[in-house]
């Protein structure tokens, strides 16, 4: 499922692994993680659709996906 939704991978010193953010649903600061970046991104596709299949077994409107100006508030 390809969903339009912003995904923030960066590496973690203090972990020792990728942490991933999803901004569109801020709940949590971070969602999931991955030990290399193809596996946090693989994560990330998968929560995704946790999340968006949760959103509509709850009838919850799932959020707007940002762009890239409103990601990195851009001037």
């Amino acid at each position: 499922m390809k969903l339009p939704y912003t995904v923030v991978i960066f590496w973690s010193d203090e972990d020792n692994c990728y942490l991933v953010h999803l901004p569109e649903f801020p709940s949590q600061k971070f969602h999931t993680h991955g030990n290399s970046y193809e596996e946090a991104m693989q994560n990330a596709c998968e929560v995704l659709e946790l999340l968006v299949e949760e959103y509509q077994q709850e009838g919850k409107s799932l959020p707007q996906p940002k762009n890239i100006e409103q990601t990195f508030q851009l001037a």
